[in-house]
C-alpha cells in the first residue's frame, strides 16, 4: 500500500475500503495518556525543531540552543571519569588485559566482573535478575563503608537499569486495592516527574506533600501529617517517597528532618522510598548527606528491623554522569520474605538491567584506593567535576538573584536551580487565553528568543499563584554564563512588556 493512501482518521485505505486501526487515541490505554514527562516534554521538543533549522540554514535570533533542562552530565560537555572507562572497556574486549595501556587495577576489577559473567562476557544476561553477584557484593560493602559500619547485606541489593528501573519496579509491588482502599503514594511537590508518571500509568492515587520554599525547601514534618490526614479520607496511603539531595530543589535534607520522616513512616505504617542518586552532589561546606539507611539504623532496632525502606543510586548523577550506560542499584530493607520472592519474580520477567551499565556502577562502588596506581588520576577527576558543579551552583544562585522578579534559593546539592519567577498578572492571562500555563509561556517565548531550553515549573507541581523553571548547572562555566546574562535580560524585558502596576516579589 502506498503511504499517501494513509489517512489522518485513524485508518487506511485498502480495496477501496476503510480499515480503521486496532490503536487508535480511543482504544489507547488511558493511563498511557495520562502520563507527563516534563524534562522531554513540549518545550524540548520545540527546541529540537529550531536546533535542526539552526543546522539547515534558518534565521533566529540566535546562533545556538543552550540545553538546560536535563541532567545528562555528558552531552553538556563533562568529561568521562577514565579510570571507569577503562574498566568498562576491558569488560568489553578482554582481549585487552594483556595490554600494557591498561593499570593493573583496572583489569584486576575488570576480571573479576569477567568472571562473574557468564561466558566471561558483558555480552550475556546476568545469570541472576538481581545482578551479577560480585558487583552486588560490591555495592554492599560501600555502602557499609558509606555508613561507616551499619551492616548492609548483598542479598538485599538489586542492580536496576538506572535508578530509575528500581523506583517503578518498587511502586509496582506497593500498589493495590479500590476505591478508599487503593494505594496512595505521597511525594514531594516540587517532584522528579517520574513519580508523578508512574503514579498516573500504575493508577495509584498521588498525595502531594510541598516543601517550605522559604526554608530552602525543607520538609516540614507538619506538612507531612497534613498530607496524610486529608489522604486517609478517599485513599490508603501506603508508601511516602523522599529525593534527598533534592530534585528539582536542590536542597539537602538534615539529619533531623530525615529522622522525623522515619519515625512519621514507622508511626503510619508506610513504606519509604528514598531517592539518594545526588548523594556525591553535595556543594554546601556546612552540610552533608545522611543516607536513610544509617540515621534509621541509629534510631535503634526497634526501627531499623521494622521499617521497609527501598534506597536508589545510579551511574548517572554523582560525578560520574554516565547516564547512557543506565546504572543503578536499590537495597531494599525489611521485605516480607514471600514478598521478596515476588520482587525477584517480577524482576525475573526483565531478565536483567544492561551487564555493561552493571560494570559502571560497580567503578563507583569500588573506586581505586589510595595505594592503587590509578587513584591519583581518578582523584583529581572526581575532585575536577565536583568543584566545577560547586562553582557554578554558587555562580547561579547569586546570579539569579541580582535579577529583578527572580528569587533562587540555595542551591546546596544536586544538579538544578528551581527560582521562583515573578510572572505580571497581564502575562498570566495571556498564558490562560493560550490554554498553557504562564510558566510554559514564559520558558517558550525565552526559548523562541534567546535559544535557552528550561522546564518549566508546572511540570513538577508548585503551589497555587507560584511560578518557576528548573535549570541544570551543568553546562560548561563559559557557557552557564552566557545562559545567564541572557535570562537576566529576558526577564528585564518580559517584566517591561507586561508590565502593571504591581511591582515584582523578591
Amino acid at each position: 500500500m502506498d503511504s499517501s493512501q494513509e489517512v489522518r482518521s485513524g485508518g487506511a485505505i485498502l480495496d477501496g475500503k476503510m480499515r480503521e486501526k486496532t490503536l487508535t487515541m480511543d482504544t489507547l490505554n488511558p493511563q498511557v495518556k495520562a502520563v507527563e514527562y516534563a524534562v522531554r516534554g513540549p518545550i524540548v521538543t520545540k527546541a529540537g525543531d529550531i536546533e535542526r533549522g539552526l543546522q539547515q540554514g534558518q534565521k533566529h535570533p540566535f546562533t545556538e540552543v543552550i540545553k538546560a533542562n536535563i541532567g545528562d552530565s555528558h552531552a553538556m560537555g563533562q568529561k568521562p571519569i577514565t579510570f571507569l572507562r577503562q574498566v568498562v572497556a576491558l569488560c568489553s574486549f578482554p582481549e585487552l588485559l594483556n595490554s600494557p595501556s591498561f593499570p593493573e587495577d583496572a583489569k584486576q576489577r575488570a576480571r573479576r566482573i569477567l568472571q562473574g559473567c557468564g561466558g566471561q562476557s558483558l555480552g550475556v544476561y546476568s545469570i541472576a535478575s538481581q545482578g551479577v553477584d560480585c558487583i552486588r557484593q560490591d555495592v554492599a560493602v560501600y555502602i557499609e563503608q558509606r555508613d561507616k559500619g551499619v551492616p548492609a547485606d548483598w542479598d538485599n541489593i538489586y542492580l536496576t537499569t538506572g535508578a530509575s528501573d528500581g523506583i517503578v519496579s518498587i511502586l509496582k509491588m506497593l500498589v493495590s486495592g479500590q476505591g478508599r482502599s487503593r494505594s496512595g503514594v505521597m511525594i514531594p511537590i516540587p517532584q522528579y516527574p517520574l513519580y508523578s508518571a508512574a503514579i498516573s500509568e500504575l493508577e495509584a492515587v498521588q498525595i502531594n506533600y510541598y516543601l517550605d520554599e522559604d526554608n530552602c525547601w525543607a520538609l516540614d514534618i507538619n506538612e507531612l501529617h497534613r498530607a496524610y490526614q486529608a489522604a486517609k479520607e478517599h485513599c490508603h496511603p501506603r508508601v511516602i517517597c523522599i529525593i534527598n539531595p533534592g530534585n528539582p530543589t536542590g536542597q539537602v535534607q538534615s539529619r533531623k528532618c530525615i529522622e522525623d520522616v522515619l519515625h512519621f513512616a514507622y508511626e503510619e505504617n508506610l513504606f519509604v522510598m528514598s531517592d539518594e542518586v545526588y548523594q556525591d552532589n553535595v556543594y554546601s561546606p556546612d552540610l552533608q548527606f545522611h543516607s536513610f539507611k544509617k540515621v534509621l539504623y541509629e534510631m535503634g532496632p526497634e526501627y531499623f528491623n521494622t521499617v521497609e525502606l527501598a534506597s536508589f543510586h545510579s551511574t548517572s548523577k554523582g560525578y560520574s554522569g554516565e547516564c547512557g550506560f543506565r546504572g543503578g542499584y536499590m537495597e531494599v530493607l525489611n521485605l516480607d520474605l514471600e514478598v521478596k520472592a515476588q520482587l525477584v519474580k517480577l524482576l525475573s520477567v526483565r531478565l536483567c538491567p544492561p551487564v555493561s551499565g552493571q560494570a559502571a556502577m560497580d567503578v563507583i562502588v569500588n573506586p581505586p584506593l589510595p595505594h592503587e596506581p590509578s587513584y591519583l588520576q581518578f582523584h583529581k577527576e572526581k575532585s575536577a567535576v565536583l568543584g566545577a558543579l560547586a562553582e557554578k551552583a554558587q555562580v547561579t544562585e547569586q546570579t539569579l538573584n541580582t535579577v529583578p522578579g527572580i528569587k533562587c534559593n540555595p542551591v546546596q546539592g544536586a544538579m538544578y536551580a528551581f527560582p521562583r519567577i515573578f510572572i505580571p498578572p497581564r502575562a498570566v492571562e495571556e498564558a490562560k487565553s493560550l490554554g498553557m500555563s504562564p510558566d510554559m509561556m514564559y520558558c517558550l517565548r525565552l526559548l523562541e528568543e534567546t535559544g535557552i531550553c528550561l522546564v518549566p515549573g508546572s511540570g513538577f507541581g508548585q503551589r497555587e499563584g507560584t511560578y518557576h523553571f528548573r535549570m541544570t548547572i551543568l553546562p560548561t562555566t563559559e557557557k552557564l554564563k552566557v545562559l545567564l546574562e541572557k535570562l537576566r535580560d529576558f526577564h528585564i524585558k518580559f517584566l517591561k512588556e507586561y508590565a502593571s502596576l504591581e511591582e515584582p516579589k523578591r
